[in-house]
């Protein structure tokens, strides 16, 4: 048999006072941002909420209905401050809180008559519905901008959640549910009540999933990219080779010319500046899914794909001239690094990455034997060392 509506209120708000605080204390060692402290304090105004609407006819009204269902409204729209902020789009507080004040005024003034349950549950479903659907539109931004696949979890819960607060509006303005007395056994009621409690627990469970995914893509970020430049490293490249598969690649090899004496004469701080500065002007000239890579000290892979050995060398040389144009601009350097480029390239299937990196290796010492800060191409009718 099921439990009476009463009850099952209780259930929820012990759940939610469970989950609270846990996610606070989640908050309190330290390892989180923000979102936890107030998916946590939402957690708790909903328990909180659930309770007071439990002692209806036990407690006065202006304490179960009224304050119940403000401290609910209150709760469901903090889950959505706290999905904002977990997204990095945290809302100005004081609009928030302004908001919420707003949208509890109905309760008070518009179905402040205890007898008004229909008129009551139609609001305060209504605002629960758009919050969740809210939530659920945030869910899906954070799937497009972080591909966190765990936030596609959390979409389909509060879609579904969306939906059962929609039936329940529409049932309380047919005058389905409702009534003198909400808990008078109304059992289409009680299973809706009954399916919160399992979505807010699994809630909850998609939000330590997504914090958990958003983690481990940031150590892997960490592991595959060098910190100074924030271009891969080797690891990182390697793990980007076999997707290039059999298409069409050219390969710059380029060395920052005289950068022992840069960092001799101006120190390792100014040498670092120079390494950020040739990253930031080779991204402004490199496509979005070419992939550039240090290789250690004053090395760096540039990877184009599908371009011609002709394109590869118009790039580099577009590069490399940047590069100088950027570097003239620090009047406070006496020593001026330059660019040394090798370019090669294969056609499909015309050989493996480690084939090429050693043809334009070749053609980077060419460069440098013939004066530096030039582009050179290795050719088929070279002989590889």
């Amino acid at each position: 048999m099921l439990l009476d509506l009463r009850t099952i209120y209780f259930i929820v708000a012990v759940s939610c006072f469970v989950l609270g605080v846990l996610q606070l204390a989640a908050y309190a060692t330290g390892r989180f941002e923000r979102w936890p402290l107030w998916w946590g304090l939402s957690n708790l105004l909903v328990g909180v909420g659930s309770f007071l609407v439990a002692l209806r006819n036990l407690v006065p009204t202006s304490v179960s209905i009224d304050g119940g269902n403000i401290v609910t409204i209150a709760g469901y729209m903090l889950m959505f401050f706290a999905v904002r902020v977990f997204s990095g789009r945290a809302l100005d507080q004081r609009t928030f809180w302004l908001a919420i004040l707003l949208i509890s005024v109905p309760v008070v003034l518009i179905v402040s008559d205890s007898s008004a349950v229909s008129a009551r549950l139609l609001y305060v479903s209504v605002i629960c519905c758009l919050c969740d659907l809210a939530v659920a539109r945030e869910a899906i931004g954070i799937v497009r901008r972080e591909r966190l696949y765990s936030a596609a979890l959390l979409v389909g819960l509060y879609a579904c959640t969306a939906a059962i607060f929609a039936v329940r509006s529409i049932l309380a303005a047919t005058g389905e549910i409702g009534g003198p007395d909400p808990f008078g056994g109304s059992a289409i009621h009680s299973w809706m009540a009954v399916s919160a409690v399992a979505f807010i627990m699994l809630r909850s469970m998609a939000m330590v999933l997504m914090a958990a995914e958003r983690s481990r893509n940031q150590l892997t970020e960490l592991a595959h990219h060098d910190p100074l430049t924030g271009a891969l490293n080797r690891g990182g490249l390697a793990q980007h080779l076999p997707a290039l598969g059999s298409q069409p690649v050219s390969l710059l090899i380029i060395d920052i010319d005289h950068f022992k004496q840069l960092n001799d004469r101006h120190g390792h701080a100014a040498g670092d500046d120079i390494l950020r500065l040739f990253a930031s002007v080779s991204r402004g000239i490199m496509r979005s899914g070419d992939l550039l890579a240090r290789q250690g000290g004053d090395e760096f892979l540039a990877v184009l794909k599908n371009v011609s050995l002709e394109e590869a060398m118009a790039i580099a040389e577009r590069i490399r001239l940047a590069f100088a144009a950027a570097v003239m601009q620090r009047p406070d350097l006496a020593v001026f690094p330059t660019l040394s480029i090798g370019v090669a390239a294969r056609a499909e299937s015309g050989g493996d990455f480690e084939r090429l990196t050693q043809k334009a290796d070749e053609a980077l010492y060419r460069s440098k034997r013939e004066g530096r800060n030039r582009v050179e191409v290795f050719g088929e009718n070279q002989q590889a060392a």
